[in-house]
Parts: structure tokens; sequence; C-alpha cells
């Protein structure tokens, strides 16, 4: 199965080597190529992409914005942010945007595709700098989220907020089973309800939600 990609970045000679290693892949495809987040948008809508390679900072809607109105508007494929830029609230802003991974661009080129193709079989990915980050800044202090019983956790069961908790803490489903004394297929189905009651995509989505609302808390 071809993996159909959208590069969006507002510099040409970016969009240019991004189009350049992805399309010497056997197993991709570059279908469009977007110079700010408007057209992002757009050629998402014609192109039908699985991945959306996206940069930050655009003249216009940047990246963010862009990645907000394709998951909004019930885009089917994922958003892959690559950025120069390690400022941490990007790094939020992105996952709470509904992106599906984060990559510095002075990633390698191998790195690159890898993850084009982590996030297109629908799974989360972080660079290991970024994760680093975002945990270093919880323990800081630097994200103070609200308390546990922010009403998005409301439609949850006591079983499926330990579950929360458990994939939030990056434990497989084999591990939180094990951790509840339960079978990792019944594990599988709480996260499963999990997700389509929260409206998440993803583990990464989960694990920033539950900071988010106290549930999990540093250390």
């Amino acid at each position: 199965m071809t993996i159909r990609v959208l590069v969006a970045d507002d510099q040409r000679v970016v969009r240019a080597g991004f189009t350049a290693i992805i399309a010497a892949e056997p197993d991709m495809a570059v279908v469009g190529a977007a110079g700010d987040g408007a057209e992002a948008v757009r050629l998402a809508g014609e192109t039908a992409p699985d991945v959306v390679v996206m940069d930050i900072r655009m003249p216009g809607a940047d990246g963010l914005a862009a990645t907000r109105r394709l998951t909004a508007g019930g885009f089917a494929g994922r958003v892959l942010v690559l950025t120069t830029f390690h400022r941490d609230e990007y790094v939020y802003g992105a996952l709470r945007a509904g992106a599906s991974g984060f990559l510095l661009k002075d990633c390698d080129p191998e790195e690159l595709v890898q993850a084009i193709r982590t996030v297109a079989a629908g799974e989360a990915l972080l660079a290991p700098e970024v994760t680093r980050r975002l945990v270093e800044a919880f323990a800081r202090g630097d994200v103070l989220p609200p308390p546990a019983d922010d009403e998005r956790l409301a439609p949850l069961t006591a079983r499926e907020r330990e579950v929360l908790v458990l994939v939030a803490r990056g434990l497989t489903n084999g591990e939180a089973a094990a951790a509840l004394g339960i079978g990792a297929a019944t594990v599988k189905t709480h996260v499963n309800s999990v997700f389509a009651k929260l409206g998440l995509r993803d583990r990464v989505q989960a694990t920033i939600l539950a900071y988010d609302t106290g549930l999990v808390r540093p250390g």
C-alpha cells in the first residue's frame, strides 16, 4: 500500500527537499505541496493524503491552525509536525491541535520517512528530545493541570480512568493488564472505549489529556 503524503512548508527549498526524500521511498507518494496552512487544508481536501507533513510557522494560517482545522473537519489522515523550534508551547499546541507526531527538522531523512510510516499506521510518535522536554516541563510545574474532576473525564468509568492513567504513564496493554490483574484483550477494549468517549485518536492525545485534566501528575 502506498502512503500518500502532503508536504506543507513555507520555504520552497525545504518543500523540495522533503518531497525528494519522501518520493524516493518505494512505499510513498507525494500528492501535493503547500506553502501555508490555508493551502495545506485546501490540498488535503482535494488529495486526501494519509499523512500531512506540517511545518508550524507559516504565513497566514500557521501549522497549528491548519492542524486544528483538519482534525475538526473530520480529516481521516494524520498530521506529522516538523519544526526548527524547540519551544515547549509549540509541542503542546501541536498535540492539542490533533497532531499524531512531532519531529524537529534536523532529524535524519531515515527518521522522517520512518515517522511517516509510523503515523500512517495509526501510531503516535514523539522525538525523544520532545518527550524529554514535555516531561521536564510538567515536572517543573510549567504546565499546571486543573483538578482531576475535570468534566472532560465525566464519560469514563472508574476502570477506564485507571486504564487511562496507565496509558499516560507509558504502559503497554500487556503491562497495564498485569498491573490491573485483567486480560490484555480487556485492557484493549477499555483503551478503545476511552478513545471513543473522549474523541482521542491515539496514545499521545490520551497522555496529553490525562496531564491536562490532572488525572496524572509528574512523579
